[in-house]
Order: structure tokens, then sequence, then C-alpha cells
């Protein structure tokens, strides 16, 4: 009688332990950052890239590139890819300055805005990342935009 108990009484632990083990494999799954869900830096730094050409290939934007040398533009992009490897909660450190600060004066509108918006979902629509995850990415750089348009 005692061992049917232990037997039972071990079965029951046994299934409440693998309840556990699949309940903490589901939670850890969904406790990956965004950096890790869309494919950390390189999956970044594609769409970046992808990004920075649209913008660069549609003329309403050559304004803003125009005067910039190579090292500039380069740095400009590497900023950007730190920032968004930064804001997916990747291991970089975005060390530009404030969106304020960096956007002051160049008079990005409303309409420069929601152009750049379209490129970007573009890219990402380009790069298959999940809607989940494209929505978060939008999410954040549409916090930005108080501070990058112009009145």
């Amino acid at each position: 009688m005692i061992k049917h108990f232990q037997v039972r009484m071990f079965g029951v632990f046994l299934a409440i332990l693998l309840t556990f083990a699949f309940s903490f494999g589901a939670m850890a799954q969904e406790k990956k950052s965004l950096y890790e869900r869309v494919g950390g830096y390189n999956a970044l730094a594609a769409v970046v890239d992808d990004f920075i050409g649209r913008l660069v290939g549609d003329s309403r934007f050559i304004k803003f590139f125009d005067g910039h040398s190579t090292d500039s533009q380069k740095r400009i992009r590497q900023h950007i890819v730190d920032q968004f490897c930064e804001a997916t909660g990747g291991p970089c450190i975005y060390t530009g300055r404030d969106m304020k600060t960096s956007h002051t004066g160049l008079k990005i509108s409303e309409e420069d805005w929601e152009a750049a918006a379209r490129h970007l979902t573009a890219s990402l629509d380009k790069f298959k990342v999940p809607k989940t995850e494209k929505d978060e990415i939008l999410a954040f750089v549409t916090s930005l935009k108080k501070d990058i348009v112009e009145k």
C-alpha cells in the first residue's frame, strides 16, 4: 500500500515538474528581447541599410544628405544601427545626440515624416519582420517624432 502511494505521489510530482518545466520554457520564450526576435545585430543593420538606401534614392530626401562626406554618412548610418540595437534590447549603446538636437533646423515636415515611415515599413516588410516586431519597432520610431518633425 505504501509503495502504491509512493508511486502515485511520484507520478503527481513528475506531472507537476513537467508542467512547470514547460511553463518556464514558454515564459523564457516570451521574454526574448525584440533584438533577439528580429534576428540580432546583422538583421537590424540590414534593415537600416535598406532603409537608408530608400531615403537616399528618394529625391525628397536629397536635401538631408547633400553636403555630408562619406565618413559622415557612415557615422549617421552607425548611429541609426546603434539606436535601433539599443532600443530593441540589444547590447549596443547609442552615443549620438538626442533627436531634437540632431534634427533641429532640418525643417523635416509631416510629409517628410510620413514618406520616411513608408520607407522604413517597406524595409521591414522586405526582410519579412513579423507584424508584432514590426509594430514594436515602428512604435519606438514614432516615439521620436515629436523631436524630429518641426511644426
